[in-house]
């Protein structure tokens, strides 16, 4: 008997691959190129990166690779389990360096600046990392090479667990903001994103009641989503405690 997409995902958590899945052929006669879990995770990632992670639904995928929804299920459990193996594909990308004591600040910024890029590859797709327990063995590897750089870095190891935790998070909202301004400033009607100067223009107008936006406009509106970004991260690091100073 085949091994069931459940069986498959459970071996993928457990050694890194499944099972073979039986694989299914598209259209008639079986003369087109069969269905995979690679073919699903691509055909996936092409969605995504041309339409947005809004479109991503299992009947989308197969449509796009000329079949039915129950030809994917042979392959994933479900469309969680398609997240978690778009997510887990992502982490795959990410270079982790040996934990440098007199380097960690810079280490643990660098992950955190390559989980943002690839997540800005494809818009909103960080959405599929919110609120999903870390299983696959891909995701893992990168919470477990951010752990080992926080630990060489003198962190508590129940700071550094947390710590991870609030700096996925960051980057994850993070990507799924910029994705949406993206998205907004794509359209026609692009007036909910606004640049620096309409907003100096509209904190300007803003009644005495709020004299300290007013006053403080200039830096309310000041730097670039990079410039946040870092600001942020650095923010995160310098404050955890126990933190070993770079030499």
């Amino acid at each position: 008997m085949s091994p069931t997409p459940q069986q498959r995902r459970a071996a993928r958590h457990q050694l890194g691959t499944g099972p073979a899945a039986p694989t299914a052929r598209r259209g008639s006669g079986g003369r087109k190129k069969p269905i995979t879990v690679e073919a699903i995770i691509s055909t996936a990632f092409a969605i995504v990166e041309k339409e947005g992670y809004d479109a991503l639904t299992m009947r989308r995928v197969a449509t796009a690779l000329e079949t039915g929804p129950s030809s994917l299920y042979a392959h994933v459990v479900n469309k969680e389990d398609l997240d978690e193996l778009l997510i887990g594909r992502l982490c795959a990308r990410i270079e982790l360096p040996e934990p440098d004591p007199a380097r960690w600040r810079q280490q643990i910024t660098g992950v955190c600046a390559q989980l943002r890029d690839q997540y800005l590859r494809y818009p909103g797709i960080s959405r599929a990392a919110f609120a999903a327990a870390p299983s696959h063995l891909d995701t893992l590897r990168v919470s477990e090479g951010m752990l080992a750089i926080l630990l060489a870095g003198g962190i508590d190891p129940q700071v550094a667990a947390w710590a991870i935790d609030s700096l996925q998070l960051y980057v994850n909202a993070y990507s799924l903001e910029v994705s949406l301004a993206n998205k907004r400033l794509s359209r026609s009607d692009d007036t909910w994103v606004v640049g620096r100067e309409e907003l100096l223009r509209r904190f300007a107008a803003l009644p005495d009641t709020f004299p300290r936006t007013k006053r403080y406009a200039a830096e309310l509106t000041a730097g670039t989503v990079q410039d946040r970004f870092d600001f942020t991260i650095a923010l995160m690091i310098d404050g955890l405690p126990g933190a070993r100073r770079d030499t």
